[in-house]
């Protein structure tokens, strides 16, 4: 399986959390051999999560830092049960692309597996969202086939994350495998994804492409696994949220 050249999610200390400047982390996508970094800072219903202006401003971030393009998104917060985000939608069309997630502590409220993944459904419906992070999470347990079934329908991908595998939200591996091989089945499509916080995680992606090697994900479902097929992606998506 060819080994991704693009890392979409990582976070800088804008997102309250994290621990590396936007120029730490580009330079550390350099260092790995990356053709691309994108910038996915948390959305503003996370506690010390940016205002909506550093989106708004989003404008003043290079395309180009160094030898490594970028690019600048978000990991919106989903607070609803209804899928709604933290980010108005006008804002949401303005970035290069929108990732979002189930996260504590942002106004989401449902406690229910069948809350949990009504939840992402509508997130995936949303024209807005380019893909869903994390959703192997056991914080907030889905019916996986619903799901999978649901990112194949609206073509929206799913994020194998490799800080879920290594580090953080320990115990998603097994949901994270039965997504892969319901999506392998399927034909649906996934992201690989480090989740870095400081920038020696940058594109740190080995155990979600163990993952995938694993769940019998072919190369072309692997959406960042080709520059090309990524941009091709992220262009059509765009054209759905116009």
């Amino acid at each position: 399986m060819y080994y991704p050249k693009w890392d979409l999610h990582n976070h800088t200390v804008a997102s309250g959390h994290a621990y590396s400047t936007l120029e730490e982390v580009a330079d550390a996508a350099a260092k790995r051999g990356l053709e691309l970094v994108g910038i996915s800072d948390h959305g503003p219903a996370m506690p010390g999560g940016p205002h909506l202006y550093y989106f708004g401003n989003q404008r003043q971030v290079p395309r180009r830092i160094g030898e490594i393009q970028v690019r600048f998104g978000v990991e919106a917060n989903i607070i609803s049960p209804g899928g709604k985000l933290d980010l108005p939608t006008a804002l949401l069309r303005e970035l290069d692309f929108v990732a979002a997630g189930l996260h504590v502590d942002t106004g989401y409220e449902g406690q229910t597996k069948a809350q949990h993944t009504k939840t992402l459904i509508a997130a995936m419906e949303n024209p807005a969202v380019d893909f869903i992070v994390h959703p192997g999470n056991p914080r907030f347990p889905i019916d996986v086939e619903a799901v999978a079934k649901a990112a194949v329908r609206t073509g929206v991908a799913l994020e194998v994350n490799n800080s879920s595998l290594t580090m953080a939200r320990l115990g998603s591996e097994e949901i994270c495998l039965q997504l892969a091989l319901l999506l392998a089945e399927l034909g649906g499509q996934v992201i690989l994804g480090s989740d870095s916080h400081v920038s020696s995680n940058v594109g740190k992606l080995d155990a979600a492409v163990a993952l995938a090697r694993k769940a019998g994900l072919r190369e072309e479902q692997i959406l960042n696994g080709s520059t090309e097929r990524l941009k091709a992606y992220l262009a059509r998506r765009r054209r759905q949220k116009a």
